[in-house]
């Protein structure tokens, strides 16, 4: 986001109360998304800067008050009450709101390594299955049976977070699955400052190799590092690193294309 909705999204990040129930509050914004997703002249009463802010909190006591808890309520009356570029923007503050819940009970839990590497799992195993992508991505489908797909499919073997933050990426609201999973990550390592980094690499690294390569990605970029790795057979040896739009590839395969390149002219 930028401009007036830069300034308001941090202002409902700063009332998400992180020492309640986190991971309550973070569905029941989740929940409050869904609702002005189905109402857009709701969304456009909410943002029009004509309407009176009482008459927008009165509003929002009325269609939310008693249906979800004082947090979440506090929550959305900071957002009624601040200025947004476009209604969507509304709704995605009050969606990245409940990420950042979410992540927060993941911290609190000592689990925020997990959901960073769970949700990269996830992510890959949707894109390894072309039926299950092909159902999570069809905007045909409603997002609460995808939602009730993937509930079937991990809760109980991933934590909360992860299965609540992966539900709520199928309604793919600011683009992709794809998209949506890896904004959710990026949250949840901005949360300690560090950054994400893909490795492929041709066979599964041990734990000492992965702290080495973090260590050393961290001295090289000034920040703490999580590592995410993909195993590939093609890569034939060596490693490729991808750190956002950043790759450097060290593959022995890569290497031998473009000797190949250069023998062609």
């Amino acid at each position: 986001m930028r401009g007036i909705s830069a300034k308001s999204l941090a202002d409902v990040l700063a009332a998400v109360n992180v020492d309640a129930d986190a991971d309550e509050l973070g569905d029941e914004l989740f929940n409050i998304v869904g609702v002005l997703d189905g109402s857009p002249a709701l969304r456009r009463l909410f943002t029009d800067p004509s309407t009176e802010e009482q008459a927008k909190l009165k509003l929002a006591k009325t269609i939310f008050g008693g249906k979800v808890s004082d947090g979440a309520l506090k929550v959305l009356e900071v957002a009624v009450q601040s200025r947004w570029a476009s209604g969507r923007d509304l709704s995605d503050g009050l969606e990245t709101a409940g990420v950042s819940a979410h992540v927060a009970a993941a911290d609190k839990a000592g689990e925020l390594d997990e959901l960073e590497t769970e949700l990269f799992d996830f992510n890959r195993v949707v894109v390894g299955d072309s039926e299950l992508r092909r159902v999570l991505t069809d905007r045909t489908i409603a997002a609460g049976p995808k939602a009730e797909l993937v509930g079937n499919l991990i809760d109980g073997k991933v934590s909360k977070a992860t299965a609540a933050l992966a539900k709520q990426a199928v309604a793919a609201r600011t683009g992709s699955f794809d998209k949506a999973i890896a904004a959710f990550a990026d949250t949840a390592a901005a949360r300690r400052n560090r950054l994400l980094a893909q490795v492929r690499v041709a066979y599964e690294m041990d734990d000492a190799d992965k702290q080495r390569l973090a260590v050393a990605l961290a001295a090289q970029y000034g920040r703490e590092v999580h590592i995410n790795t993909i195993v590939d057979p093609l890569v034939v040896g060596g490693i490729s690193v991808a750190l956002g739009d950043e790759i450097v590839d060290g593959t022995v395969s890569s290497r031998l294309e473009d000797a190949r390149r250069r023998i062609a002219g």
